[in-house]
């Protein structure tokens, strides 16, 4: 293994800060996608393209999640990987392929939902099932083709007399990480990016073009209007998530590379990257609460099955207190 003397870094609040929010990403991203892939599976009888996108939407997510749990230890312990080299590329892996796909799928969300409402004449025939898995398909192949070079730069090494597994690559080679970097910076957000703001840009122009026509019912231009806002919750919630993440993330690469001996800079940045770690993390769990609430027929299912759950347990609870009741008149009888 090779040994690394980098700039002294403030790294305390990775103790406290990233496994609180990972431990709180994964407990909520676990339920909250096992249940949206529940949902799907046992109580989803037509499965439309906006169905497939959800479905593996949720998966990557779920994956995602799935390998948290060795980055929670390792940042517990101040960064000391304990794991061994093959898990380190791995966790690496996995993670980068999951957090791309959750970007391509939301991208081809956006996508799908601009067919419809601009071009509702040939969604008929582009917004097909099969196209969908086409297209599902085709994310997956490209992002892991996209994340493949990480298998070969993310590997364990000693900083400080400690072992590590690092996120990107070793100090060493920075120069030759930057422009790989700098690929998926464009080619996985900064596309990605744009499709989604331009196609919710373009929906929310035409709905509100069609929500002040006068001939407009009052229930169809409340219909829209909370259209309106749902697109508007999405495109923010993408922003905040993905936006920061990777602006730092460049930020920080170029100061590896350009000005290595500036440690109050590198510091700086070091803290902005780490900081908006979690932001992006917490979108795995904003994609299946979206996907609950932003329609009504699933909302309803939802709320259904709630106070059906609640019947049950009202029907259960008076029969327990009835037996209850009649042991005690039996001892007190006897």
């Amino acid at each position: 293994m090779e040994v690394f003397q980098i700039c002294p870094v403030t790294n305390y609040y990775k103790r406290i800060l990233l496994p609180v929010s990972y431990s709180l990403v994964f407990l909520l991203g676990l339920s909250l996608n096992g249940a949206l892939l529940w949902c799907v599976c046992y109580r989803t009888r037509c499965w439309s393209g906006t169905v497939v996108y959800m479905t593996n939407l949720a998966v990557a997510d779920l994956l995602y999640v799935l390998a948290l749990p060795p980055l929670i230890i390792s940042n517990a312990m101040g960064d000391m990987w304990p794991f061994g080299n093959v898990l380190c590329k791995s966790v690496r892996f996995f993670f980068f392929v999951n957090l791309h796909c959750s970007m391509m799928f939301l991208t081809c969300v956006s996508v799908h939902r601009f067919l419809g409402v601009c071009f509702p004449i040939a969604a008929v025939r582009l917004r097909s099932k099969k196209l969908a898995l086409f297209a599902s398909g085709s994310v997956w192949i490209l992002a892991i083709a996209e994340i493949l070079p990480t298998l070969v730069f993310a590997h364990t090494g000693f900083i400080n007399n400690m072992t590590v597994c690092f996120e990107m690559t070793n100090p060493g080679d920075f120069k030759m990480f930057f422009p790989y970097g700098l690929f998926l910076a464009i080619v996985g957000f900064l596309i990605p990016f744009l499709v989604v703001i331009t196609c919710y840009c373009s929906m929310m122009a035409v709905l509100f073009c069609r929500a002040s026509d006068n001939i407009s019912t009052a229930r169809t231009a409340r219909m829209r209007n909370k259209s309106l806002y749902t697109l508007l919750i999405v495109v923010l919630m993408f922003i905040v998530c993905f936006v920061p993440y990777h602006i730092a993330r460049t930020v920080y690469l170029f100061v590896r590379v350009y000005m290595p001996g500036d440690c109050q800079l590198l510091n700086v940045v070091m803290i902005s990257f780490k900081v908006w770690k979690p932001v992006v993390s917490f979108n795995c769990c904003v994609n299946p609460l979206l996907y609950f609430l932003g329609c009504n027929k699933r909302r309803q299912k939802l709320r259904a099955w709630l106070s059906c759950r609640r019947r049950k347990k009202r029907r259960v609870q008076p029969a327990n207190v009835s037996l209850v009741d009649a042991g005690s008149t039996n001892r007190s009888g006897g």
